[in-house]
């Protein structure tokens, strides 16, 4: 717990003076030592009274951690080093619930942490931070188990892989079968069967982590501390620049490649998108998974509400206009647009693209790869469409004014024209693109639709239960009270299928803004994106909030997912 935050609670109950408190907090930050021991140590507080205090001010019952009888295989549920990292420490297990004693329980990070990493309930208690270093000491005693033995790692597998240039087998037969080797080789197949969407290898000043992002959600998965944390650092980017044709002498300029793994027992293939970056302690990079058999092509299961999605196809197949897709980051948009190209991919139809980067091939579009090495920007290569006879066009993102306007005006000249922009909701691409210096004029006469997107947890099918909630739950996310029952709330229990997490997959939500004439008029007078927004649900614009709360009222997603989508703030 931060120095300042367990002062402001001994001062607020009273526990402490301001001057002691000053004076503890700069001996502290002078010695470099815990707040906790400098109150003792001074003789303003004992252990006892502080843990009163902490008890009181989180309403949880509170231990003395460093006398607690821990049993051994409690201990192994959570790894030393995540409970010096975050002081906490394992007390109890019963059944599916793991007692844990935290200094800081109001840290709700660490609480989901260590959910997703012991498939368990987490029961909070507190504890000071004195006894629970104490605990830690005394029951982990000198064993590192923050030290990763990258030689355990998947030993057995055959793993093939190949790059822009070449094809390479891997596996324990071969020469070059190092621990790095091995370790490389068993993050990437632990990814694939994790359903993980990127990796992360990082290095810092003291240590080295790998993190998957599952879901949505980014977690710590391995951890290496110590003095060979950099020296692993630099040998696994190698590694991985090697096995994606970067230059591994070059480590001063963002790189990026691409690789191939093939999985030969399972006979199952994953493309990698890979990035490289320096940083202060080294290379950081991140690994995008492009799993083909997971692209989701057929626009019946994205996510559309029945409306909606004729709706969007009567939009896509018009034989001109603008078509936007927009959503922050990881919200899937990508998705949404392969799988409206694959609705429109015909013998009897040219469709070219200009992405940065490719990530999947659809057969029978031309995909073309932006490369600013060569200046084939998003501008340059929609002016080289349009002498390619083009009938449908998709741009990566329009960027700037620049290719806002080739864009525009490719959409009013006989073109379908599909891209995305990053804006929050569909009323606030209007204004986006008004502040790129589009003309109104030409949005209201050539944009046919705006789709805002976002992505929720699905539950998972084969562990979900019904479960009730209080009304008020409900009603704060903005249903009205005779609306209520017709929520049937759903929640994964936890399983095999999906890790124990409860949620297996993601679905997306829409928001779909067509250019009606009211809206065109709308736009041709100045209005906002308050204004827009109104307009367009009086029209029947189903909102974001809305269309979450549709898939949460089927038990589809969760009350939690709805509240992490962040559509609250835009509907």
């Amino acid at each position: 717990m931060a120095p300042q935050k367990l002062g402001e609670i001994l001062l607020r109950l009273g526990m402490i003076r301001p001057d002691q408190l000053q004076v503890a907090i700069e001996t502290a930050f002078r010695n470099k030592t815990r707040l906790t021991h400098v109150l003792i140590s001074l003789n303003f507080l004992k252990e006892n009274q502080i843990l009163k205090a902490l008890e009181k001010n989180f309403t949880l019952p509170g231990v003395d951690a460093a006398n607690f009888a821990i049993d051994n295989s409690v201990l192994t549920s959570v790894p030393k080093d995540f409970c010096e990292k975050n002081l906490v420490i394992p007390i109890s297990k019963a059944n599916q619930t793991l007692v844990v004693a935290f200094a800081d329980p109001g840290n709700l990070q660490t609480r989901d942490d260590l959910r997703f990493l012991t498939k368990l309930k987490i029961s909070p208690v507190v504890a000071t931070e004195n006894s629970i270093i104490t605990a830690i000491e005394k029951n982990y005693g000198a064993v590192n188990q923050s030290t990763m033995d990258i030689n355990r790692q998947n030993q057995d597998e055959n793993l093939e892989y190949t790059s822009t240039t070449a094809s390479v087998s891997v596996d324990e037969g071969e020469g070059d079968n190092t621990p790095v080797v091995k370790f490389v080789n068993g993050i990437l197949i632990e990814a694939m069967r994790k359903r993980t969407s990127d990796i992360h290898f990082e290095p810092f000043e003291k240590s080295f982590k790998v993190r998957f992002r599952v879901d949505g959600n980014l977690i710590e998965t391995t951890r290496i501390d110590g003095a060979q944390a950099l020296a692993t650092a630099a040998s696994i980017a190698a590694r991985i620049k090697i096995m994606s044709k970067m230059d591994i002498a070059e480590k001063r300029r963002p790189q990026d490649g691409r690789l191939k793994i093939k999985l030969s027992k399972e006979n199952r293939e994953m493309d990698f998108r890979v990035s490289t970056i320096p940083t202060m302690w080294g290379e950081k990079i991140c690994m995008r998974l492009l799993d083909k058999s997971n692209l989701q092509l057929d626009m019946t299961k994205l996510g559309f509400e029945e409306d909606d999605l004729k709706l969007f196809k009567e939009r896509i197949n018009m034989p001109q206009g603008l078509v936007l897709i927009t959503g922050p980051t990881g919200s899937g948009k990508t998705t949404t647009i392969y799988s409206a190209l694959q609705e429109l991919n015909r013998p009897d139809v040219n469709i070219s693209t200009a992405e940065d980067p490719i990530e999947f091939n659809l057969d029978g579009i031309n995909q073309v790869q932006m490369n600013n090495d060569i200046e084939l920007n998003f501008t340059t290569a929609l002016r080289a469409f349009l002498r390619q006879d083009p009938d449908i066009i998709m741009l990566g993102e329009i960027r700037d004014l620049e290719t806002a306007e080739i864009a525009f005006k490719a959409a009013s000249t006989g073109h379908l024209v599909v891209s995305t922009l990053h804006t929050n909701d569909a009323s606030q691409t209007v204004i986006r693109l008004k502040e790129m210096g589009v003309a109104p004029y030409l949005i209201s006469s050539t944009v046919n639709l705006i789709v805002s997107q976002r992505l929720v947890g699905r539950v998972c099918e084969t562990c979900k239960e019904q479960i009730t909630v209080p009304e008020e739950t409900i009603m704060n996310l903005g249903v009205s009270r005779a609306d209520v029952p017709k929520f049937k709330l759903m929640k994964g229990k936890g399983c095999m299928a999906c890790a124990n997490t409860g949620i297996k997959g993601r679905l997306a939500i829409y928001e779909l803004l067509p250019m009606t004439e009211r809206i065109k008029n709308l736009v041709l007078e100045g209005g906002n994106a308050t204004q827009i927004r109104n307009m367009s649900r009086e029209t029947g614009l189903k909102t974001l909030r809305r269309a979450a709360l549709l898939k949460l009222a089927r038990g589809q997603t969760t009350i939690e997912e709805v509240m992490n989508a962040s559509v609250s703030d835009v509907s």
